[in-house]
């Protein structure tokens, strides 16, 4: 008799398990395919300036056939050590568009890269894939910078995240001022910069290298968010000495950068004082220079979509060459970053500059998903987006097009 019985409960008890884990299953997806439902949705911005090129899917077999392909490469700066997660981001970009349209990929490294290296990562792609050494010159120290002086400066920076790490100032030096004079990235118009272990959660049905050519667009970002402060504590100074000295006209996509805090608040309290005699107002913050205030925002480089040429060009070279003759790029740790995008508001027009608001995409713990603007997304639902977090440049970006609509 107890026979039966013991079977017939360890059935029951198996039942129940397997019955348990389905509803966490159905649960789980469930949740993954519809908690982009209960997101904090993005906020409508202005877009006569600048818009998605396209909402939702686009039919990416007629995309990959309708338009030729643009002169343009995946450019990854990596190194042999880093190659699982290069094989991360390189599967993932590959199912999100690039097995449609094929674009090479130029691998970078300061050192050669391994034939292991080499070999694996051509089996992820049916593209062209080419491994370049960066030349000494355009990696290392300018043969100007006293190497016992950086070695100072950089043993002071310790509580500066990545400021004592000498190769970090060489990989934002490089990325800021040189990595367009390497003979592999010379021959290409356009570049998209790939890091290793990012990920993107929408397919790109369209190809963003032929519709930034097709609407004039220059430079293009998807994450926007402010620079630790302690990084680049004269960075903005040196930038406007650089356009007095060379007599630049504020672009409409300067305001992008600027604090404007102050003058709102000076332009509240004028409102409220009007009639007096005399106004009541806040002194100047000491970090104002000529009347303008750095707001340490910038687009995130890991990902970037632009033209050579603009960095090819004699007025970005003017702006680096200004650069290096401060000695930032070592006495501080100035980043790619702040440095593109200051560029980009010292020469271009708001129009030039993109959001691919429509993307998705993750590095690290900081990721924007497209959501209803993207296609077939899977938005992270354990990452906060971005664009609703403190530290968030959509605000600023939102300013300069024209205002949020809601």
């Amino acid at each position: 008799m107890d026979r039966p019985v013991s079977r017939l409960l360890r059935t029951k008890f198996l039942l129940l398990w397997f019955t348990i884990v389905a509803l966490l299953f159905l649960g789980h997806t469930y949740w993954k395919n519809t908690h982009w439902y209960y997101l904090k949705k993005l906020r409508p911005v202005t877009e006569n300036h600048d818009a998605p090129f396209y909402k939702g899917c686009k039919n990416v077999h007629e995309e990959a056939t309708l338009h030729p392909r643009m002169n343009a490469t995946f450019m990854v700066l990596t190194r042999n050590s880093e190659l699982d997660g290069v094989i991360s981001s390189m599967k993932n970009i590959e199912q999100r568009f690039n097995r449609h349209f094929n674009y090479p990929y130029t691998f970078l490294n300061d050192e050669p890269f391994t034939e292991h290296f080499k070999q694996t990562v051509s089996k992820y792609t049916n593209s062209k894939v080419e491994f370049g050494v960066i030349a000494p010159e355009l990696w290392d120290y300018p043969p100007t910078v006293d190497r016992e002086w950086v070695k100072e400066v950089m043993e002071e920076q310790t509580s500066v995240v990545y400021a004592s790490m000498p190769s970090y100032h060489k990989m934002c030096h490089f990325f800021s001022g040189t990595f367009f004079q390497h003979p592999l990235i010379q021959k290409y118009e356009w570049y998209w910069r790939l890091e290793p272990d990012v990920t993107f959660s929408c397919d790109i049905s369209y190809d963003p290298f032929y519709y930034m050519q097709k609407h004039n667009k220059v430079y293009g970002f998807v994450i926007a968010i402010r620079e630790l402060a302690e990084t680049v504590p004269n960075l903005f100074r040196y930038t406007l000495a650089h356009k007095k000295k060379y007599n630049l006209n504020t672009t409409d996509m300067w305001e992008f950068f600027l604090d404007m805090s102050y003058s709102d608040t000076v332009e509240k309290l004028k409102e409220e004082q009007k009639g007096k005699s005399v106004y009541v107002l806040p002194e100047p913050p000491l970090e104002e220079l000529d009347g303008q205030q750095y707001n340490m925002c910038h687009f995130w480089s890991n990902f970037e979509i632009a033209r050579v040429d603009f960095f090819q060009s004699q007025a970005y070279m003017d702006y680096i060459n200004t650069l290096e003759e401060a000695g930032g790029f070592w006495a501080e740790r100035w980043g790619d970053a702040p440095v593109h995008s200051l560029a980009a508001g010292l020469l271009l027009s708001k129009s030039q500059v993109h959001y691919f608001r429509d993307l998705g995409y993750q590095h690290s713990t900081i990721q924007h998903c497209g959501q209803e603007y993207g296609c077939n997304c899977d938005c992270p639902y354990d990452v906060p987006e971005i664009e609703t977090k403190d530290g968030s440049c959509t605000k600023e970006w939102a300013r300069i097009m024209g205002g949020f609509l809601d």
